[in-house]
């Protein structure tokens, strides 16, 4: 999956053009002719980066996803920069999961789920929360292997660590509910789940 900085400025301008589309008028308002026109540039610009409709619906998904970033080489790092690698990880994901954006493509593709080539929920699920969770996997693998956490199941603790991070608020948000002031404090809540989370498999100094 790309991250963040893989996509171009530009490409960037044009996922925010299309998230904002989908998200205002459904998946049938996200055409190339419509994102064209919206974004001020090209079908065969649009062909070129992402290919088909499907493969513009997909870098849609993983732009958003790109957004709960994890840096590409901690081995410089030590262990406070690890722990707040974590933190980073959680404040993002609790920023992303909660925003209007990522609420609206999730119930887009909810009130999808029962119908004949609607992809939508697949892609949040392949380009969305499965690179986000094999990346999360892939720094905690880094956190063992430096003696920073101890565990025997890296699916086990990654379960644990996105359970403690977003508990009940994505549910409860899809829902309607809205956060108090205290739970909207996503950098006090990161810090919160990343302590509950030290204390389960954290490896000590």
């Amino acid at each position: 999956m790309k991250t963040h900085s893989a996509f171009t400025p530009r490409q960037r301008e044009v996922l925010a053009v299309a998230l904002k589309l989908l998200v205002e008028g459904g998946d049938k308002a996200l055409t190339t002719a419509g994102l064209a026109r919206a974004a001020n540039c090209s079908k065969e610009s649009l062909y070129k980066w992402f290919g088909d409709r499907d493969g513009l619906l997909a870098g849609v998904v993983a732009y958003q996803a790109s957004k709960v970033r994890i840096a590409d080489d901690l081995a410089a790092h030590g262990r406070d920069a690890f722990r707040e690698e974590l933190e980073t990880f959680a404040q993002d994901l609790l920023t992303v999961l909660a925003g209007d954006t990522s609420l609206a493509l999730n119930r887009l593709a909810i009130s999808h789920a029962s119908r004949d080539g609607a992809p939508l929920g697949r892609l949040l699920l392949e380009r969305g929360r499965l690179p986000i969770g094999q990346r999360a996997r892939a720094l905690l693998e880094f956190g063992r292997r430096h003696r920073y956490l101890a565990f025997d199941d890296v699916e086990a603790a990654y379960q644990a660590l996105y359970g403690l991070i977003v508990g009940d608020l994505h549910g409860r948000l899809l829902l309607g509910d809205r956060l108090s002031d205290a739970e909207a404090d996503f950098s006090a809540r990161a810090k919160k789940a990343v302590g509950h989370f030290y204390r389960l498999f954290g490896a000590g100094a």
